[in-house]
């Protein structure tokens, strides 16, 4: 324990590497353990990052087969090259991570790889040996849950991590689960050529949106060709390492039916990582659900020993981890800080994108608060039809007495980007008055932004 650290941080995922960086541009002596063999986490290698390349280059495929002759453009034998196609991904994935690497030796941050356990506040093990710290940062972040007997090998039971490395096109794909994760990744195979079926076991896909906004995302993805099995459990998985079969109840109980697949996907959700990091020995406090208890400063009921991200309570989001570690940093080093939970977007990255932020009307109507609705369609914004993409809508649910904006959901083409405007509305608290008042450039798709503020009081203009 020669080297005492200001802090050092548990994992280098998007919630850890950003806590790090901020801690150490307020001064703070800070090093970063990770196991693994590169930096970034889930998200940069295995998550976010190469599942947004394959979106992108299957979107890229699909528009070629059928968008592009909308615009004039003709082209003849179209192939695909799924090994140039992943190692886009894999180069993206590099890039990504080896600049993490770069940032750290930017602000002097220490790389300490291995896999870290807490020994008591203000020490760290790796690999034997024994780190000494006045505050130590758990962002180990999650890993996929498991379905209780179905075995994921990663080649025809797959997680996401196998889901984004399959060497061929599959015929049939059977994805376990509606949620973000399945969407996104069962849209990359349809697109590629592969019959999807998703199977959920609600009665409708994204269970945490906005009811409108999942009944539209399933028209639009059905049009699109994947399959949808609601209120609907797997029992069964079996590999015989060439197929699986898949066995399908009801989820109020039934006859079962039985599928065939090369490939099922199980993405039911994510459940927080702690598993080895000593929490137990170190009386760390846990909740019902396995995550890490914080208060207001993102501080365990161990003095020194704190935790953000997937393994405390909130959306399992990459950015809201990134905040929390910002923020847990700025604390560290005697600054106040805040975040708005309720200003925190959700984004799918399908095509059309699906946004939300704030509050949904489902959520509303259960807490008995008096709102209004704002729509406009992009079928009516003259960027969206340039673009011929026209499907979908922005909706705003502003405050009936207040007008004060409580929630957006939106459907459609860069929904994720569009999204941002309606996120800093509500930091802000802003009025839906506010966003209709605001000049928006045309011809843009934000100006459905813009009209859905106008609708809200009754009076779009292009409507």
């Amino acid at each position: 324990m020669s080297t005492t650290y200001d802090l050092i941080v548990i994992g280098s995922g998007p919630g850890g590497y950003v806590a790090a960086i901020r801690a150490a541009q307020l001064g703070m002596k800070t090093a970063c353990v990770e196991s693994s063999a590169t930096l970034g986490g889930t998200c940069l290698n295995v998550g976010c990052i190469p599942s947004k390349a394959l979106l992108v280059s299957s979107e890229k495929f699909t528009d070629a087969q059928h968008g592009m002759a909308t615009h004039g453009v003709k082209l003849d034998k179209i192939s695909l090259d799924l090994a140039a196609m992943m190692g886009h991904k894999t180069k993206v994935v590099k890039d990504n991570t080896s600049g993490i690497e770069y940032l750290f030796r930017k602000n002097k941050i220490d790389w300490i790889k291995g896999k870290g356990r807490i020994v008591a506040a203000g020490q760290v093990d790796v690999g034997g040996t024994v780190y000494a710290t006045k505050n130590i940062l758990i962002a180990t972040g999650s890993e996929s849950s498991p379905l209780p007997g179905i075995e994921v090998d990663e080649k025809r039971i797959v997680s996401s991590t196998g889901a984004l490395e399959l060497t061929e096109v599959p015929k049939t794909m059977v994805v376990i689960g509606g949620g973000v994760i399945g969407l996104e990744l069962g849209s990359v195979w349809q697109r590629l050529g592969a019959k999807v079926i998703v199977v959920e076991f609600l009665d409708r896909i994204l269970p945490g949106m906005d009811g409108e906004i999942s009944k539209t995302m399933q028209k639009i993805l059905g049009k699109q060709g994947i399959e949808f099995r609601l209120s609907t459990k797997v029992t069964s998985a079996k590999s015989d390492g060439k197929n699986v079969a898949v066995t399908l109840e009801p989820a109020a109980g039934g006859n079962a039916e039985k599928l065939q697949a090369d490939i099922v996907l199980l993405s039911i959700g994510r459940r927080p990582y702690t598993e080895g990091l000593g929490l137990d020995a170190a009386g760390v406090k846990l909740d019902e659900r396995k995550r890490v208890v914080v208060d207001h400063r993102f501080e365990t009921n161990v003095k020194g020993i704190f935790a953000i991200g997937d393994v405390i309570a909130g959306p399992m989001l990459a950015h809201k981890a990134e905040d929390e570690g910002t923020v847990c940093a700025e604390m560290m080093a005697g600054q106040s800080g805040h975040i708005n939970y309720d200003a925190i977007p959700n984004v799918v990255y399908t095509w059309p994108e699906v946004a939300s932020v704030g509050k949904s009307e489902e959520e509303l109507e259960k807490a008995g608060v008096a709102y209004k609705v704002g729509k406009f369609p992009f079928s009516a914004n003259g960027r969206a039809r340039a673009m011929a993409e026209t499907e979908g809508f922005v909706k705003i649910l502003a405050d009936a007495a207040t007008d004060r904006v409580l929630g957006a959901h939106i459907v459609g083409a860069d929904a994720g980007t569009l999204i941002a405007e309606l996120a800093l509305a509500i930091e802000f608290s802003a009025s839906s008055e506010d966003i209709a008042r605001t000049c928006h450039a045309h011809p843009t798709l934000n100006e459905a932004v813009k009209e859905a503020a106008l609708a809200v009081d009754g009076r779009p203009i292009h409507i």
